[in-house]
């Protein structure tokens, strides 16, 4: 991974904790994909993709987390909640953190789940 990658993971990691949000793990990794931060906020698990960018505006959020990125965070989600059966039962959330030199948007809830 590029430093300006690994540093904004970082950033985004220190933001969570400053918030009272708990890391559980960084750089989970499936044969789906990967998710870059799992967190523990109160009584929700929280996958958040950290994009950390100095070129693009957050409007470019959309194209970075398309259908596609997103059905492969869901996916990769299931499988951490098959292996952490003790959070199988909490709510859970899937979060944006976008990281720029002009500092970080948080974007809870920044996409769901679709049946």
């Amino acid at each position: 991974m590029p430093n300006k990658g690994r540093a904004g993971e970082e950033a985004a990691a220190r933001h969570l904790e400053e918030k009272g949000i708990q890391i559980l793990e960084k750089n989970f990794r499936s044969r789906m994909g990967e998710i870059d931060i799992v967190a523990l906020d109160e009584g929700t698990i929280v996958f958040a993709e950290v994009k950390a960018w100095s070129s693009y505006g957050i409007d470019a959020l959309e194209h970075a987390i398309d259908s596609r990125k997103q059905h492969k965070i869901i996916e990769t989600s299931k499988y951490f909640l098959s292996l952490h059966r003790e959070y199988r039962y909490m709510a859970i959330r899937f979060d944006v953190i976008f990281v720029s030199p002009e500092g970080i948007i948080h974007l809870a809830s920044a996409f769901s789940e679709r049946v």
